[in-house]
């Protein structure tokens, strides 16, 4: 399969960002891509560097006009399509929510982002409610795809959840980067965690996976404090981690990659993860912390 990915930097004109988006999936199609994947909210500037009402305005049913705009994409170009939205799902219900189209332009399924963060510069709790429909992977015509969303990604559970539910792909839009005022050892510290951890996930599910950031400088609207320099980064590895491409930290980019779907067959007989699993002695895992002096 050809996948890939669009890293970009985002102005607060969100037609022109989708507009943008469209042009780049037209350009990957050219270049042979089954798949494409968009960054964590990529119709906005990233809005949750600060907790503003107003933002609320910018949010979306799953049916509304970014589906509209990718869903014709994906049927233009026979490409599928992964995408971000802030959904409005009711008033006081909102979601950050990866939506799936298919190369007929129809809708394949959802994800709402489950793990939500709550830090300086992404008050994303002020804006987002949990999803609640399961870690479980979207069906395709080209496969199953296992979609987190950044925060996520940190968490190993996610991804073997996905892993176990039969995800052929494990998928993380995101939008993460640096204060600027981090010196330089803490910046690389930072982004190798974050490169470490999702190539920790391929290799532990024995699945490839597709990582994409946004990149550029972005300050909050009331100029507060000073900002989030995203990262970029976005990276392809396969099923053992070795990273098949990779972007840097200062250009958009897209990239077609090659990946072959059949290699995790392979690699799960020689490295039998999932046959080796002692799913017995698992049950303390849904505990939210364990006493050690007590075993309980």
């Amino acid at each position: 399969m050809k996948v890939s990915f669009i890293q970009q930097a985002n102005s607060h004109d969100s037609q022109e960002n989708l507009e943008h988006i469209q042009k780049k999936i037209k350009l990957a199609k050219q270049q042979g891509a089954d798949l494409v994947v968009l960054q964590e909210l990529h119709n906005h500037h990233y809005f949750c560097q600060q907790e503003n009402t107003q933002y609320f305005a910018l949010a979306e049913a799953i049916d509304g006009p970014t589906q509209a705009a990718l869903a014709t994409s994906a049927k233009q170009n026979n490409i599928v399509v992964i995408g971000s939205i802030f959904e409005r799902r009711h008033t006081g219900v909102y979601h950050n929510t990866a939506i799936v189209l298919d190369k007929d332009g129809s809708l394949a399924g959802f994800y709402r982002k489950m793990h939500i963060p709550d830090d300086p510069g992404y008050y994303e709790k002020y804006y987002f409610t949990p999803g609640d429909n399961d870690f479980r992977p979207v069906h395709t015509s080209i496969g199953r795809l296992g979609i987190c969303v950044c925060w996520d990604q940190w968490f190993p559970e996610s991804a073997r959840l996905m892993a176990l539910a039969g995800a052929e792909l494990l998928i993380f839009p995101s939008a993460i980067g640096w204060d600027p005022q981090d010196n330089e050892h803490e910046k690389q510290r930072q982004l190798n965690a974050w490169i470490t951890i999702q190539r920790s996930h391929a290799i532990a599910n024995n699945l490839p996976v597709i990582s994409v950031n946004r990149v550029g400088h972005e300050l909050d609207d009331d100029s507060t404090t000073d900002g989030i320099n995203f990262w970029g980064n976005s990276f392809i590895c396969d099923a053992m981690g070795e990273i098949l491409i990779q972007a840097d930290n200062q250009q958009e980019a897209m990239h077609v990659v090659d990946i072959n779907l059949q290699e995790t067959q392979q690699i799960r007989h020689s490295w039998p993860f999932f046959r080796d699993r002692r799913i017995d002695a698992y049950k303390a895992i849904t505990q939210r912390w364990r006493d050690s002096k007590n075993n309980k």
